[in-house]
C-alpha cells in the first residue's frame, strides 16, 4: 500500500488537474456561446442565398459560368475542417476518420486535400496524402476574411480543372451535446430534384446576372458557414468533454482520499498494537 505522503501528492496532483478541467470548461463554454450566436446569424443568410440560386438556376445555361461546369469525375478534392486543439473528446477522430474512409474509396492518389486545421493537416501529412493548401493558427481569430481566402484557393483549384468536384467534411452543430459529421458537394453547384419552377416573380437584372454575381458569393458564404459550425462544435465537444473530465476527477480524488484514511487507519492501529505489545514485554 503507498504510504500516506504518495496519496497525498497523488490528491493534490489530481486537485490540481481538476482546477484546469474546470477551467477549460468555462472558457470553452464561453467561446461556444459566441461561436453559436454568429452561426445563427449566418444560417438565414446562407439559407435565402441558396433558395434564390436554386430557383434560378434551371433556367440558366451552365456554360455561363465555370463553377457551373459538370465534367466528368476522374479527380476530386476534400476539404476537411479539424481544429488545431485536441481535448475535445472524438471531434477530431470522427471527422478524420469519416473523410479517410471517403477518400480511400476513391482512390487516395486521385484526392487532393484542402486540410483546415492542424489536427487534420498533422494526420494526414504523416500518410503521405496529396495536400494542396492547409490553413492552421487563425480560428481565434475567425472572421469572414478567412472564409473569403480559403473559397479563393478552392475556387481557383476548380476553375484551374485541377480536379472535377470537391467536397467538404465538417462538424454541423445541432446542441451543445450533439454535433452532427456533414460530409457534402460544394463545387459543381448542384441541387436535388433540379427542375424549372414556375414563378411570377420578375428578376432584375437578368437571371444570368443574378447567377454570376451570386454564386461566388454563395460559395464564400458556404465556406464561412462550414467554419462557424466546426468551431461551435469544437467548443461544444471541448466543455462537454473536460466537464467529464472534472467529474472522473472528482471521483478519482474521492477514491483517492477513501485509502488515505484506510492508509491512515491501518497506520493508526499499528502503532497502538505496537504500544501494547511494548507495555505488554515491560509488565512481563
Amino acid at each position: 500500500m503507498a504510504n500516506l505522503k504518495d496519496i497525498r501528492n497523488r490528491i493534490s496532483s489530481v486537485k490540481s488537474i481538476q482546477q484546469v478541467t474546470k477551467a477549460m470548461k468555462m472558457v470553452a463554454a464561453a467561446k461556444m456561446r459566441k461561436a453559436q450566436e454568429r452561426m445563427e446569424q449566418a444560417r438565414p443568410y446562407a439559407q435565402r442565398l441558396c433558395g434564390v440560386i436554386q430557383t434560378i438556376m434551371p433556367d440558366v445555361d451552365r456554360s455561363l459560368l465555370p463553377l457551373l461546369d459538370i465534367r466528368e469525375i476522374k479527380r476530386i478534392a476534400y476539404v476537411v475542417v479539424t481544429s488545431d486543439r485536441g481535448l475535445a473528446g472524438s471531434f477530431n477522430t470522427s471527422i478524420i476518420k469519416k473523410a479517410e474512409k471517403e477518400i480511400n474509396s476513391f482512390g487516395k492518389e486521385n484526392v487532393d486535400l484542402f486540410c483546415i486545421g492542424k489536427k487534420g493537416r498533422d494526420y494526414f501529412k504523416r500518410r503521405d496524402y496529396t495536400i494542396v493548401e492547409e490553413h492552421i493558427e487563425f480560428w481565434n481569430e475567425l472572421d469572414f476574411n478567412h472564409s473569403i481566402k480559403i473559397g479563393n484557393g478552392i475556387i481557383s483549384h476548380f476553375i484551374n480543372e485541377n480536379v472535377d468536384e470537391i467536397h467538404v467534411v465538417y462538424n454541423q452543430f445541432k446542441n451543445v451535446a450533439v454535433q452532427e459529421i456533414i460530409s457534402e458537394k460544394l463545387l459543381p453547384l448542384t441541387f436535388d430534384g433540379e427542375e424549372s419552377v414556375s414563378t411570377e416573380k420578375l428578376f432584375e437584372p437578368s437571371k444570368e446576372d443574378i447567377v454570376v454575381s451570386l454564386v461566388p458569393r454563395h460559395l464564400n458564404i458556404q465556406m464561412w458557414k462550414y467554419l462557424l459550425e466546426s468551431y461551435a462544435s469544437e467548443q461544444a465537444a471541448r466543455m462537454v468533454a473536460m466537464e467529464s473530465a472534472t467529474e472522473n476527477a472528482g471521483e478519482v480524488i474521492g477514491d483517492l482520499k477513501l485509502q488515505y484514511n484506510n492508509a491512515r487507519q491501518a497506520a493508526i492501529t499499528k502503532e497502538i498494537l505496537e504500544i501494547v505489545s511494548g507495555a505488554e514485554a515491560l509488565a512481563g
